[in-house]
């Protein structure tokens, strides 16, 4: 369905303008951000004209609305339950509930009352329906875009919660060196135009982010597990421990009330929120990726100058062709890992070797 369309299907309710609230998703289609389904195709599958096979439409989502207590009671529609988990009266694909007005939270769109992005955000997880995951995730990122990427921040703000930290990781994936996490605490109102996940940024624009964070935050710590402790306890337990570590120290200098956890769950004594792709959509987390990631560059770029060979200042101790080409020419090193595959068919080919 179209804007357009939608407008004009609006206009045949029989309820006045002034009483009714549009609810999502049909909110996000009047602000032109409704996600668009495409259907997948699949190539080369042999076409076959049988009736199982016939291809079926896709269900175009009813049009959600709210209405005032009055309206809802003069209105002559079969009920249900609705999608927002509340009783609705419906015709002809709408579904009218009983009013959710919050007017701090309500734009104007062609004269109707429409819920904002916060407002649809609300809604939508609190319907815990599986299948408005995707739109969650696509407005969880517009609100944090639209507020500087500040948006978790500023709503701890709100509810007096002043000492925020983010923790993010490094070096999950290379064949050598530790892990390293890093704990951020930023003062209110931070900001740092361009300071977004680290792997996004160029090493000049992640050197300068590195200085300007360590002048101006509040508290910075950073937590390390070496290859032999990543190949001891496995490489996402190692994760947490660098990030208990990087806690620890920030803590040293620093008070925290709340952590932005870049998707890990940590188990804590103070309270958590774990954010998928957190590095994106929160300023305090990025800061603590840009953090980590220049702190473990550095050590590459070290480990660089002892053995050149292995090119570590390019391939930052990932397992690049010629990483891998260097270590079955050189032989593996203290600090490689020797639970990651290529490390390990090293290891193992060696073995087999005739005495």
């Amino acid at each position: 369905m179209t804007k357009e369309e939608l407008l004009e299907k609006l206009k045949k309710i029989p309820i006045p303008k002034e009483e009714m609230l549009i609810l999502p998703p049909t909110a996000l289609l009047l602000q032109d951000l409704e996600e668009k389904r495409k259907p997948t195709k699949k190539k080369d599958a042999p076409e076959q004209k049988t009736l199982s096979s016939k291809k079926q439409p896709t269900p175009t989502p009813p049009i959600a609305l709210a209405c005032s207590k009055e309206a809802f009671a003069n209105l002559n529609w079969p009920q249900k339950l609705g999608s927002l988990n509340t009783y609705v009266k419906y015709h002809d694909n709408i579904e009218i509930a009983k009013t959710f007005y919050n007017t701090d939270k309500i734009i104007k769109i062609e004269n109707y009352n429409v819920a904002n992005l916060e407002y649809c955000y609300e809604l939508l997880t609190f319907s815990n329906n599986k299948k408005y995951k995707k739109i969650i995730e696509n407005l969880e990122y517009l609100l944090c875009a639209k507020n500087k990427f500040y948006w978790y921040e500023t709503n701890l703000h709100k509810k007096g919660i002043h000492f925020v930290a983010g923790v993010d990781e490094v070096g999950r994936g290379p064949l050598i060196g530790p892990v390293v996490a890093a704990c951020v605490v930023l003062p209110e109102h931070f900001s740092l135009d361009g300071l977004t996940d680290s792997k996004k940024l160029t090493e000049n624009k992640r050197n300068y982010f590195y200085k300007e964070i360590k002048k101006q935050a509040l508290g910075i710590g950073i937590g390390m597990i070496d290859a032999q402790k990543i190949d001891e306890i496995n490489i996402y337990e190692a994760t947490k421990l660098a990030m208990y570590q990087a806690i620890a120290e920030c803590k040293k200098n620093c008070q925290i009330e709340h952590i932005l956890i870049d998707a890990m769950p940590l188990e804590l004594d103070i309270p958590t929120t774990s954010i998928i792709k957190g590095d994106l959509k929160s300023i305090t987390i990025s800061a603590a990726s840009v953090i980590a990631k220049v702190t473990r560059d550095s050590m590459l770029y070290e480990l660089d100058r002892k053995y050149p060979q292995y090119d570590f200042k390019n391939n930052k101790g990932y397992g690049t062709k010629t990483h891998i080409e260097a270590i079955n020419k050189y032989g593996i090193l203290e600090d490689h890992r020797r639970s990651y595959a290529p490390v390990k068919d090293y290891i193992e080919s060696k073995e087999k070797e005739p005495v």
